[in-house]
């Protein structure tokens, strides 16, 4: 298996304020298991991260859930709000941290293998992508929403909800008035 190690090592060798969270850490592993696979790594001396081995019981655990990863990506800062954290609270508050505040900077990365002008393109070419896909998603929605909801109605609007049980309330309101009129024409009448 390929270990993500390195990409982040990558990171926090341009972040020194990272790697320093990470240092009271040293020798600690965690292991974010995403249900299909599991990741498990460990902090160095150093403050970088090694792959650490299956065998060692980790000292946080952090489950996902495989269909909240979307969710995750798209809100960085609300991304823990989806998984269930086992273990050094201490520990996955700094990944926690690190996840929310640590960037690729990909166009410095970029600029180096092809030049600042090609750079900066691909980066812009990937966030129009980004920004399309997002908004083409959103879109989806929209209309899926509105074709449940006026061509081939399978949803109902949270108003129209609310306004039958109003209308629910009234009937049964005027019935029970309608019984008490006629109970007390049957007892006038008899």
């Amino acid at each position: 298996m390929i270990s993500i190690a390195p990409f982040i090592n990558h990171l926090l060798a341009q972040e020194k304020w990272a790697r320093d969270k990470l240092l009271p850490h040293a020798g600690k592993t965690a292991c974010i298991d995403v249900q299909v696979m599991q990741l498990r790594l460990k902090v160095a001396a150093d403050g970088l991260l090694e792959s650490a081995d299956a065998a060692v019981e980790p000292n946080v655990t952090i489950r996902v859930k495989p269909e909240d990863l979307p969710l995750m990506a798209q809100q960085r800062e609300k991304a823990f709000s989806f998984v269930k954290i086992e273990g050094d609270a201490d520990f996955a508050n700094t990944i926690s941290a690190l996840s929310q505040n640590l960037r690729w900077e990909a166009e410095s990365d970029l600029s180096k293998l092809f030049g600042d002008v090609a750079a900066v393109r691909f980066v812009a070419g990937a966030q129009y992508l980004v920004k399309t896909a997002q908004e083409t998603h959103q879109k989806i929605q929209e209309n899926l929403a509105e074709y449940f909801l006026e061509e081939n109605p399978m949803l109902v609007r949270p108003s129209e909800v609310t306004a039958m049980g109003a209308q629910i309330n009234k009937t049964r309101d005027d019935v029970e008035r309608l019984m008490k009129r006629i109970e007390k024409m049957e007892r006038m009448r008899g």
